[in-house]
C-alpha cells in the first residue's frame, strides 16, 4: 500500500485527505492511502519519516519554509522562493517542489484584466512567496502588507484610498477568515473598493470569506482559493507518481 500524506498544524482546515480519498475511490486506485499528520513542531517530521514509508507529502501552514532543511534536494522554484508544498520521496531521498505556483497562476490569470497591473499582498508566509513568484512572472508590481510595517512592508493602517486606487488587485495570503473564524477579515478600507478591483483569497473554507463578501458587495471581481487547491493537488499527484 502506497502512503501519501499532509503535514501542517493544525489540520482542521485541510481538504487534502478528503480530496485524495475520494480521488482514489473514483479512479479505482486501491493501492494508495492519504493520511493527515498534524505535527506541532517541524522537528517531528524526522520521526514521521522514520515511522512511515511515505511516497509523497503535501506541506501546508506553517511549514512551507521550515521544511526545506529536511530535504535532500529541491527544484528551481523552491530554490527561488524558499517555500515548498510538495515532497516526493524515492528510496528515502526527499525532493521538494512548489505546486502552489502553478495552482495560483492558472486560477488567478483567468480573471485578470488589462488595468490589473499592481497588487497588494496581505501576509508574508510561504503561500505569499508563491504568489510573488507568479506576479513577477506576469510583470505585476506588488506591495507587501503585514501586521507590522518594516522596510519591506507597509502596515494595514498605512493603506490609503490613493494606494487602493493604484493597486487594484488585493490578494489575501494570510489565514484570516478561515473556518471556524469566519467573521475575521483583513483590516482594509473596503468602502473605497469598486468594480475595478480584483480580490483573490487563498482561503477556500468558507467559500465566501468575509474578505470576499466585502468585495462582492462593492462589485469587485472575486475568487477564492478552492480551484488553486485542486490544481496544486493534481500537480502533486503527477509529481508523486511520475
Amino acid at each position: 500500500m502506497r502512503e501519501f500524506g499532509l503535514i501542517g498544524f493544525p489540520l482542521s482546515h485541510s481538504f487534502s485527505q478528503k480530496y485524495f480519498t475520494e480521488k482514489f475511490l473514483s479512479e479505482n486506485i486501491d493501492d494508495a492511502k492519504f493520511l493527515n499528520f498534524s505535527i506541532p513542531h517541524i522537528e517531528d517530521i524526522e520521526q514521521l519519516f522514520a515511522e512511515h514509508s511515505l511516497k509523497g507529502l503535501a506541506v501546508t501552514i506553517p511549514y512551507k519554509k521550515s521544511v526545506i532543511k529536511y530535504l535532500d534536494e529541491t527544484d528551481e522554484v523552491v530554490k527561488t522562493i524558499s517555500a515548498c508544498n510538495c515532497i516526493k520521496i524515492i528510496n528515502d531521498k526527499k525532493i521538494g517542489y512548489n505546486t502552489d505556483v502553478v495552482g495560483f497562476e492558472r486560477s488567478f490569470f483567468k480573471n485578470l484584466k488589462a488595468h490589473h497591473t499592481k497588487a497588494l499582498l496581505l501576509g508574508t508566509g510561504g503561500a505569499a512567496a508563491a504568489v510573488k513568484f507568479v506576479l513577477n512572472k506576469l510583470g505585476i508590481q506588488h506591495l507587501d502588507v503585514s501586521r507590522n510595517a518594516s522596510e519591506k512592508t507597509i502596515g494595514y493602517k498605512d493603506i490609503t484610498s490613493e494606494i487602493l486606487k493604484e493597486y487594484t488587485i488585493i490578494i489575501n495570503c494570510s489565514p484570516l477568515g478561515t473556518y471556524p473564524n469566519i467573521t475575521e477579515a483583513p483590516q482594509l478600507p473596503y468602502d473605497i473598493l469598486d468594480s475595478s478591483h480584483y480580490l483573490f483569497d487563498l482561503v477556500y473554507n468558507p467559500q465566501l470569506t468575509m474578505f470576499l463578501q466585502h468585495g462582492k458587495e462593492r462589485n469587485c471581481t472575486i475568487q477564492n482559493g478552492y480551484e488553486m487547491l485542486i490544481i496544486q493537488a493534481e500537480e502533486n499527484w503527477k509529481i508523486w507518481t511520475a
